[in-house]
């Protein structure tokens, strides 16, 4: 018997749709500012939320749009083929800005937040990363100290997407040093204007220059105790478990970005001719088209196979149910295996696109040339591709082999 996924027809009906108004709203207005910060898309981010873009893997008790994982690593995808910077913001803002609300949340919590984060009122951000501590999660400094209704926090976050932009931060901060990161950090929701938090540097970057990367500083920057998100000490869960589907969502985005090099790649070849015959006819070159029809077509089964896991995960822990181990395992092996499988996948395709559009292809604002540029910290955010393998390496020791 065939082992076959399939989209459903509401799924496929909402693929059109977004694909439509994607090409037709967003793409003909995307555009890069030189100067390096780029010009984040404010206006097209709040019409996103209008249109229930925004809240899409959310109940629709919540406002969103009840679609699950699979729904948004759809929209992802075909963001990632019109813009990494926009597939960027909608990413931090939904995956890992707003599912820890929804995950872990109190119901007051989500009756208070989601609402807003869901239809574009406001947007989400994730502190984790900080200047001792990027892939050593475990590592970090910043401090939140209890004074009897309040959470006294101390610290520097790096690198933090949306972080200038953002209503809501999901912020994540030690509680108690003697205990590290099993039983000794803990999350909390941070609301914009926070006494004692301010913005530091917004970085320069030389790729997904559309979307921002913020310094966040927090100088006896006091939260309310009622902003605890999950339980005191297992912050690292809350950061973890809002990773798992933040890399699923990010092999998506990578995926899209795969496939519209490979369509420019056709679409070149189909028009250059070279010694009286189309550059297509060329075997060369019809097995560089090939290799990334390949990797991109696994690439679709194993990332949407790994949504359905996390769809099924989230709503375990949303519904406050037991998630077995084996469960949480299997989650975590899968979205380690297709992020790093996935953004390596687009780096090969980068590098076919540029061989086979050749001189053309290093041209200012070519889509292979901004492709280059924005691709690599696919690599890198929500986990290098090196503590994958390292995540990858833990579970296969312990199963003995794979799932």
């Amino acid at each position: 018997m065939a082992i076959e996924f399939t989209f459903t027809p509401k799924q496929q009906m909402f693929q059109r749709v977004v694909r439509n108004y994607l090409r037709l709203e967003v793409w003909p207005n995307v555009d890069e500012d030189k100067s390096g910060h780029g010009t984040f898309p404010k206006k097209t981010i709040q019409e996103m939320g209008k249109l229930g873009l925004l809240g899409i893997p959310f109940p629709k008790e919540y406002g969103g749009a009840g679609l699950g994982e699979i729904g948004y690593c759809i929209f992802v995808e075909e963001i990632g083929r019109i813009d990494a910077s926009i597939a960027t913001i909608v990413a931090a803002h939904q995956s890992i800005g707003t599912t820890p609300v929804w995950l872990f949340g109190t119901e007051d919590q989500r009756r208070k937040y989601l609402p807003g984060l869901t239809d574009g009122r406001h947007l989400a951000a994730f502190a984790l990363t900080e200047p001792t501590a990027g892939s050593d999660a475990a590592s970090i400094k910043t401090q939140a100290r209890r004074e009897g209704d309040y959470y006294i926090v101390n610290g520097r976050k790096l690198w933090c997407t949306n972080g200038d932009q953002a209503d809501v931060i999901v912020l994540t901060c030690v509680t108690d040093p003697a205990l590290g990161a099993r039983g000794g950090v803990t999350s909390f929701i941070l609301e914009k204007g926070t006494k004692g938090f301010s913005i530091g540097t917004i970085e320069d970057k030389m790729g997904i220059r559309n979307s921002s990367t913020a310094e966040l500083i927090f100088e006896d920057c006091a939260i309310p105790a009622e902003n605890v998100l999950g339980r005191v000490g297992e912050g690292f869960i809350v950061a973890l478990t809002a990773l798992d589907g933040g890399r699923t969502g990010l092999a998506a985005g990578s995926l899209g970005g795969a496939q519209t090099l490979l369509e420019t790649s056709i679409d070149y070849v189909r028009s250059r001719r070279r010694h009286g015959q189309p550059l297509s006819q060329e075997q060369a070159v019809q097995w560089r088209l090939a290799d990334m029809a390949v990797e991109i077509n696994l690439t679709k089964y194993a990332t949407y196979h790994t949504a359905a896991l996390v769809d099924e995960y989230y709503h375990l822990i949303a519904g406050g149910k037991h998630v077995p181990d084996a469960l949480r395992d299997k989650i975590s092996m899968n979205a380690a295996t297709i992020k790093v499988f996935a953004s390596e996948m687009t780096a090969r395709c980068v590098e076919s696109a540029l061989e086979i559009q050749g001189g053309s292809s290093i041209w200012d604002r070519n889509r292979v040339e901004r492709a280059w540029r924005d691709h690599i910290i696919a690599e890198i955010y929500e986990g290098t591709s090196e503590i994958q393998r390292l995540i990858i390496a833990r579970d296969v020791l312990k199963m003995g082999g794979t799932y």
